[in-house]
């Protein structure tokens, strides 16, 4: 989506939005953030140490096994 309205959004903008975009997916363990990456060794929900990119075996090992899980059984719990 940021490489689409990169032509039209001045490039600090774009940089600044694509980076705050790979902040919040780790911050609340989104995709791949959901898991350790085996390359550098973080825990899950923390960025790759290299900045604004997901390493492949971190993305490779998050699509063997995707939580199905969604915003809604997280603010709703589990049935009692």
């Amino acid at each position: 989506m940021i490489a689409l309205l990169s032509p039209f959004i001045s490039s600090p903008a774009a940089d600044s939005a694509y980076e705050a975009a790979h902040e919040t997916a780790a911050r609340f363990r989104h995709g791949a953030y959901s898991v350790p990456c085996p390359t550098c060794h973080v825990p899950a929900g923390v960025l790759c140490l290299a900045r604004r990119s997901i390493h492949g075996a971190r993305r490779d090992l998050y699509l063997q096994n995707p939580k199905p899980e969604g915003l809604v059984p997280l603010l709703v719990g589990h049935a009692r």
